[in-house]
C-alpha cells in the first residue's frame, strides 16, 4: 500500500465519486469528507470502502482542509487532497507509489490537472497548477480574510498551502473530469469569480500573492496588472497552449476561462464603483 492518506471533500458528488475513488485502491488510507450530501455520496463512500467523515462548517476559520488537518484520525504522515471531479491515472498513481517508497525529497509536491471539458480530455491549452500532495507535519492553510464572500463558502480558496519545506513538482497529472452538466462549471467558476474579484478589488489578494513563490508569484502579478486580460487569457490557451488542437472542446473551454476573467474584472468594478461615496447632490 501507498503510505498516503488521500482526502475527498464532497458535497453531492454522486456522479463523479465512484470513478475518483475506484483509482484509490493501492493507496493506504481514504477518508471522505462529506458536507451534508443528499444524493447518496456517504452511501457511495462506504461501499466502496471509503472512511465517511461528516464536516459542518461554523462559518468561521478553519475551513474544511484546515480542518481535515487538524481532526483526521491520519494514520500516514503524507496527505492528498482530492476534489471528487479529480481523477488520478495509473502512471500518476505510480509515480507517486516510487516517491514515498524512494522517500520525498520535498515537503510538498505540485501536481498539474488536465480538464476534461464537453466530454474530452484536453491534452493542450491551459490546465492548472495545485499543491495537493504533502508532509501534513509541515502544512498549513493559513486564514484569509475572506469570510465576506458568502459565495465562496466552507472551503478554501484559490490559495495553495503554506509549507515548511521545499517544493517539487510531479511529472504526471491527473483528470478534471466533472460528470455533472456543463452548468455547473460555469456556477462554480461565478463563486471562485466573486472571490478573486473581492479580495482584488481592495487589495487584500496583494498578501495571497505575497506568499507564492518564484516564477508563479510573477505570474500571478503580471496577470493582475495585465490590460485586455480576458483576451490575453483565450489567446495563451488557444494559440500559445495549442488549444486549438484539442478541436471544438478546445475552441471551447479557452472561451470559458476567458468568460471567467471578464466576469472578475466586471465584478471588480462593480465592487469598487460600490465602495466609492456618493456623488454629492448640493448645487
Amino acid at each position: 500500500m501507498i503510505p498516503v492518506s488521500v482526502v475527498v471533500m464532497t458535497r453531492n458528488e454522486a456522479v463523479n465519486l465512484p470513478h475518483c475513488l475506484s483509482a484509490l485502491d493501492r493507496f493506504a488510507e481514504r477518508f471522505v469528507v462529506d458536507s451534508g450530501s443528499s444524493d447518496g455520496t456517504p452511501a457511495i463512500a462506504a461501499a466502496a470502502g471509503a472512511r465517511v467523515v461528516p464536516f459542518q462548517w461554523d462559518g468561521r476559520y478553519p475551513k474544511k482542509k484546515q480542518w481535515c488537518l487538524d481532526r483526521l484520525p491520519f494514520g500516514q504522515d503524507w496527505v492528498l487532497f482530492l476534489d471528487a471531479d479529480e481523477w488520478l491515472g495509473s502512471a500518476l498513481v505510480e509515480e507517486i507509489a516510487v516517491l514515498m517508497d524512494e522517500g520525498p525529497r520535498h515537503a510538498g509536491y505540485f501536481i498539474d490537472g488536465r480538464p476534461v471539458f464537453l466530454g474530452r480530455r484536453l491534452r493542450f491549452g491551459a490546465g492548472n497548477r495545485k499543491l495537493v500532495l504533502f508532509d501534513r507535519r509541515k502544512a498549513r492553510f493559513l486564514p484569509v480574510p475572506d469570510l465576506d464572500v458568502a459565495t465562496m463558502w466552507e472551503v478554501e480558496g484559490h490559495y495553495q498551502p503554506t509549507i515548511d519545506g521545499t517544493l517539487g513538482q510531479l511529472r504526471h497529472s491527473l483528470d478534471h473530469a466533472d460528470n455533472k452538466p456543463v452548468a455547473a462549471w460555469f456556477e462554480r467558476h461565478a463563486r471562485y469569480a466573486d472571490w478573486e474579484a473581492a479580495l482584488r478589488s481592495d487589495g487584500r489578494m496583494k498578501d495571497l500573492i505575497a506568499r507564492e513563490s518564484g516564477r508563479r508569484r510573477w505570474m500571478k502579478v503580471g496577470l493582475s496588472v495585465m490590460p485586455a486580460r480576458p483576451l490575453l487569457v483565450f489567446l495563451h490557451g488557444y494559440f500559445v497552449r495549442l488549444g486549438f488542437l484539442d478541436g471544438g472542446p478546445g475552441l471551447q473551454h479557452a472561451l470559458a476561462r476567458a468568460f471567467y476573467y471578464w466576469q472578475i474584472g466586471v465584478k471588480i468594478a462593480d465592487a469598487r464603483r460600490r465602495a466609492e461615496p456618493p456623488a454629492s447632490t448640493d448645487d
